[in-house]
């Protein structure tokens, strides 16, 4: 008895200590000591400073190519690791090390892009559904289902192939249209939620016209999980678009430097040297893990039923 009274003691105290924190920084506080966050964090901000200061840090341009390294070009080999080019050489005796560092800031915009695009179309779509119901929610709704009725990859593939020539745009336009029902969908069930709660009832018994009370109470509470969801999707959209790319859908200009469609280009040369298709693999791994590992650690982070 004594033992249970004490706990409940110690969970009072914890309450209160923590009742003042907002949600956001009692997440960030949780992010903090989180090992598998610092880990996803770390690896996004190496790529995000990477990608954004890539003409800085690469030593050469992605389309120079080097008379001494194409010296050592011969059918079945190609350069490996050698002073000044740490990479070694692609297959037309370009530093692979410069491509490799220009291709992260290829990878990021088409990702970011993706997102925002599929983020802002997915918001529109869930706010309508769930602040007006009716006949415009089972419309939208049932449009969702369709798109969700595909699976994600073969839907991108299908809108980039209708493209009169695949271009670094249709993959963006392709990708993002896969991230739309998922937004959509999931902010017209917070939307849902919200329209019962105390806040929105008051304020809909005070005469507030209906489009502020969805603008200023019901979206913004609404808006979290969403967000949280675009860090996991950006993960997505990464592995889309190399997909894409690979395929042979994406820019057609092979003198640009991306991950997805270096990997493509490295098929043909596996049994020569297999680091340049080892390389961007791991690359686009790696990337898409970290931003999985972020966007799961916030959405343990913001759940309350995980608060302590």
């Amino acid at each position: 008895m004594a033992t249970t009274w004490l706990e409940r003691r110690r969970n009072r105290i914890d309450d209160i200590a923590t009742g003042g924190r907002s949600l956001g920084s009692e997440a960030f506080r949780r992010l903090r000591r989180d090992p598998v966050a610092i880990t996803g964090a770390v690896i996004i901000g190496t790529f995000v400073v990477i990608a954004a200061f890539a003409p800085l840090i690469a030593p050469h341009s992605a389309t120079e190519t080097f008379p001494q390294l194409q010296a050592d070009l011969r059918p079945g080999q190609i350069p490996g690791p050698q002073e000044g080019f740490p990479l070694g050489s692609d297959q037309l005796g370009r530093d692979f090390l410069s491509r490799m560092i220009l291709a992260a800031q290829q990878t990021l915009l088409v990702g970011v892009l993706a997102t925002l695009i599929g983020l802002s179309v997915g918001i529109v779509i869930g706010t309508l559904a769930g602040a007006f119901g009716g006949w415009v929610d089972t419309l939208l709704m049932r449009l969702t289902d369709v798109l969700l009725s595909i699976p994600s990859l073969l839907l991108a593939i299908s809108v980039a192939a209708l493209a009169a020539s695949p271009s670094q745009t249709t993959v963006i336009i392709a990708v993002s249209i896969v991230g739309v029902p998922i937004f959509a969908r999931l902010l017209r069930g917070s939307m849902l939620a919200q329209r019962e709660s105390d806040h929105v009832v008051a304020a809909t018994a005070l005469g507030v016209k209906r489009r502020a009370v969805v603008l200023r109470h019901m979206l913004p509470n609404a808006i979290g999980p969403v967000i949280v969801q675009a860090t996991l999707t950006l993960a997505t959209a990464i592995l889309d678009a190399a997909a894409l790319s690979f395929l042979g859908l994406g820019d057609a200009d092979p003198g640009r430097a991306e991950w997805g469609l270096m990997l493509a280009q490295a098929q043909t040369y596996l049994d020569v040297r297999p680091a340049l298709a080892f390389y961007p693999a791991i690359a686009i791994i790696v990337v898409a893990l970290g931003f999985t590992l972020l966007g799961e650690s916030l959405r343990e982070a913001l759940d309350p039923k995980g608060r302590r």
